[in-house]
């Protein structure tokens, strides 16, 4: 598993990068504020109902959540189930709120 800042995830965003962003929080968390990630939130992955992001087990995947300690739970359970390339955001959306807003 990688690490990556909100910083350098916006960085990238704002270029257009084809990117494959996960949310791993709750969907009330989602709707509260997100970044346009794809929502798959923990509960899920962790009981490998990954059915959705299969096809991505060889792309990279950038896993946030709120703080960072859920997506990089999500981002071992991955890496157990094949995935071979698996970023954690440091700090979440606590970070990204902090230094860009929303």
């Amino acid at each position: 598993m990688k690490n990556i800042s909100v910083e350098e995830l916006k960085a990238r965003m704002d270029a257009g990068e084809p990117l494959h962003v996960i949310d791993v929080r709750e969907p009330a968390e989602y709707a509260e504020f997100n970044i346009g990630a794809t929502l798959l939130p923990l509960g899920q992955i962790m009981g490998l109902q990954i059915e959705s992001i299969e096809d991505l087990k060889d792309e990279e995947v950038i896993l946030h959540c709120k703080a960072g300690a859920r997506s990089m739970q999500a981002a071992m359970m991955l890496e157990q189930a094949g995935f071979t390339n698996v970023v954690n955001v440091v700090g979440g959306m606590n970070d990204w709120r902090m230094k860009f807003g929303g």
